[in-house]
């Protein structure tokens, strides 16, 4: 499959503090692709190499097989994590304006812009100026104006950050029908379970590494460990074939020490009354805890 974004062999410091250290991975066209860390682990700082902002002291950064450049024709869609909005204008004035930018006409961008709003629920806010909406509000509008003229390439930096579960859904589903058009998307979160949502493949970083990379799939089944979800009435048995990770009144969580037949056999044999039995994989939050332990619960 082609790739949209490719990046080989790319370190980057400031002074003496290492940012990235000897980092490859490409994006594949028309994927979701979740760029995963904690704070401080180096997400952003390869977005703005990316993107030119930071000069790489070593490496290869290619979009669509080139070094990206500002005044070409990319139809790339960068939403930042810091909000870069003209506060003392109106909604309507600044989505306009950034259409035009983007090579629409004032007609086409105002249509656009007042159907997203109606979407996301801001038509009521299309003339307010932009300080006087929430911190939320401004996300909604960023996001219309990154997406306003249908880009190739969406990088999205912390997209729901500050958002309450309605209004994260709504912007993943605008998110996701962006990608069903054909947009290749690169998501930068530490919010697990949204890539495990929503990202066909991901890189999950530590101190500037790669700790995991590949689909989701690939990764739970490389990071994560099996565990048995076990739902009964009785008394559950002691037993050399599986551990108890968690247990309470009916409900029980069972490391595998045996394949997961055996098990099954031996708690029927016990006379266990089993009303759920279901193997499951680690999810990507519980790999991204082990790998990052105590730094990752804070």
């Amino acid at each position: 499959m082609e790739n949209t974004i490719s990046i080989k062999n790319f370190s980057l410091s400031f002074g003496k503090k290492q940012i990235i250290d000897d980092l490859s991975f490409e994006v594949k066209k028309g994927e979701i692709f979740g760029l995963l860390g904690s704070n401080g682990s180096g997400k952003t700082s390869i977005i703005r190499a990316l993107l030119g902002l930071y000069v790489a002291d070593k490496g290869e950064l290619l979009i669509n097989d080139t070094p990206f450049e500002p005044n070409k024709d990319t139809h790339l869609g960068y939403l930042p994590e810091e909000r870069g909005l003209y506060k003392k204008e109106s909604v309507i004035d600044v989505m306009v304006y950034f259409g035009q930018l983007k090579g629409m006409s004032k007609k086409a961008a105002r249509d656009w812009s007042l159907s997203y709003l109606e979407k996301v629920g801001l038509a009521d806010k299309a003339k307010t100026k932009l300080d006087k909406l929430s911190g939320g509000q401004q996300q909604k509008v960023q996001l219309g104006t990154t997406i306003i003229n249908a880009p190739d390439l969406l990088i999205l930096d912390e997209p729901t950050k500050g958002f309450d579960p309605v209004n994260r859904q709504l912007l993943m589903d605008i998110i996701k029908a962006e990608n069903e058009r054909g947009t290749t998307i690169v998501m930068v979160t530490h919010q697990m379970e949204e890539a495990e949502r929503f990202c066909h493949r991901a890189l999950l970083l530590k101190d500037g590494t790669a700790e995991a990379y590949g689909t989701i799939d690939e990764i739970r089944n490389k990071y994560g460990e099996k565990r048995i979800i076990l739902e009964f009435s009785g008394n559950l048995p002691k037993s050399q074939k599986f551990s108890v990770i968690k247990q309470e009144a009916n409900y029980a969580e069972l490391s595998l020490e045996s394949s997961e037949q055996e098990i099954l056999r031996e708690l029927v044999a016990s006379n266990l009354k089993i009303n759920k039995f279901d193997v499951q994989k680690s999810t990507l939050n519980e790999i991204f805890l082990n790998i990052y332990g105590e730094e990752g619960q804070e």
